[in-house]
């Protein structure tokens, strides 16, 4: 008798332990438990820890309560201004109302991603290819609106959706490249203009200045001179003002009885002399300017410019022979 009572407590200690061991039930911290006796819902969610339920009754569905990072798949669309772009994007959502994520909507994360790709083409066909650029933020706010009103009603909080990359094509990314080149063309243009402008009033003040005095124009030159010989250059090009020439041209004597004579008011032409041919006519040596002195003009003048150049004298030409005239 004793026996039987042993075996029995025995088998009724092993069916208890087999009952503690499926109805106990641990639910971490970052879920919650939605429990269903035979198929209804229960009112209560289990907290995280230790929980029982009934055995074969009662089931326990455990929901993960974190933020759920989801991509959106690359969506192509033609924007509101006619260009076609891929455009993906990534959702943040968590659950908080476990009971509505497993009762109202049969796959939330599966609804979430279709909301989401549908909400994106829509974005696309309403912005322009700008805004998809360059104004993201507004869009971001759009698509977060579009998503939360609906994923309320399944017990899903919309965190945070946000546009990762906008694909363009070839062609519009060259044309693109095209117009900033032209834009940046004009501006690097319309400033060499300005400064051209600004320069050219300088100028003219500088020139200005110097008209009311000459020396001005030798000391500018002499600064030009120094500025080249600094760089310790081989070549030196000495730039001759043109006005210093007609200064000096101006205050030479032979240029003066020169101007005399072309007008007829200097020395009278001789009448006897003959005529002197292309042959016998002494050719004329331009000397440069030495010191000052201007063009050399007259025949004396050159013949002993060139006896003290060459050191040899020029002789005359001989007159040509008459032949006598027969009658």
């Amino acid at each position: 008798m004793i026996e039987e009572l042993l075996m029995a407590a025995a088998g009724a200690g092993a069916a208890a332990v087999v009952y503690a061991g499926a109805a106990a039930r641990v639910v971490k911290q970052y879920e919650r438990g939605v429990v269903f006796r035979f198929g209804r819902l229960r009112g209560r969610v289990r907290s995280p820890g230790f929980t029982m339920i009934v055995p074969v009754v009662d089931r326990m569905h455990k929901v993960n309560m974190q933020i759920v990072t989801m991509p959106v798949p690359a969506q192509e669309g033609i924007t509101r201004d006619n260009v076609t772009v891929r455009v993906d994007a990534v959702v943040y959502f968590e659950v908080v109302d476990p009971a509505d994520a497993l009762v109202r909507v049969e796959d939330y994360r599966f609804a979430v991603s279709q909301m989401a790709q549908t909400s994106l083409r829509s974005i696309i066909g309403k912005s322009d290819l700008d805004d998809l650029l360059s104004n993201r933020e507004k869009l971001n706010q759009g698509l977060e609106l579009m998503l939360d009103s609906p994923a309320m009603g399944w017990g899903v909080a919309i965190d945070r959706v946000e546009i990762k990359d906008v694909s363009l094509p070839e062609t519009m990314k060259r044309s693109m490249a095209r117009q900033a080149e032209a834009d940046r063309e004009r501006r690097a243009r319309v400033i060499n203009a300005d400064a051209e402008l600004q320069a050219s009033k300088k100028l003219s003040e500088a020139a200005a200045m110097m008209s009311d005095q000459p020396a001005a124009l030798q000391l500018r030159l002499l600064q030009t001179v120094v500025a080249v010989a600094a760089e310790k250059n081989s070549t030196l090009v000495l730039p001759f003002p043109v006005e210093l020439l007609r200064f000096l041209e101006r205050a030479t004597p032979d240029a003066k009885k020169e101007t005399d004579v072309k007008k007829g008011t200097g020395a009278p032409k001789e009448t006897g002399a003959p005529k002197e041919t292309a042959a016998h006519r002494t050719p004329e040596v331009e000397v440069p300017p030495l010191l000052g002195d201007a063009r050399l003009r007259s025949r004396a003048t050159v013949e002993d410019a060139i006896e003290d150049l060459t050191g040899t004298s020029v002789e005359p030409a001989p007159a040509p022979r008459r032949e006598p005239r027969e009658d």
